[in-house]
């Protein structure tokens, strides 16, 4: 058991970083708006999490402008992918033996 919680990634704790991942895993690009609404979170709420996902090179930040507005976007990088299916493989095999030791 002690091998899968060492591969439980503590960048993905927290729910918000989850959700995050969990939608630049299916869509390609997700503008901030879009990731604010549909994970129901504040500004600077989802800004901390955004820029500590960033630092940890597990997702690109792409700032333009679209007419006047500033437009910023955000996708997964191929190891913050990776380290994100590492993360749910880990937790499916805790849950998994947890059944079977019921």
């Amino acid at each position: 058991m002690k091998e899968y919680l060492e591969n439980i990634n503590k960048a993905f704790e927290s729910r918000a970083r989850l959700g995050i991942m969990s939608v630049l895993m299916v869509e390609e690009r997700v503008d901030f708006n879009t990731l604010k609404e549909t994970l129901q979170l504040t500004d600077g709420n989802l800004a901390s999490h955004l820029r500590a996902l960033e630092e940890a090179s597990y997702l690109r930040v792409e700032k333009q402008f679209v007419g006047r507005k500033p437009n910023t976007t955000y996708q997964a990088t191929d190891l913050g992918k990776n380290a994100f299916k590492e993360h749910l493989n880990a937790l499916e095999q805790l849950i998994l033996n947890n059944r079977n030791n019921d």
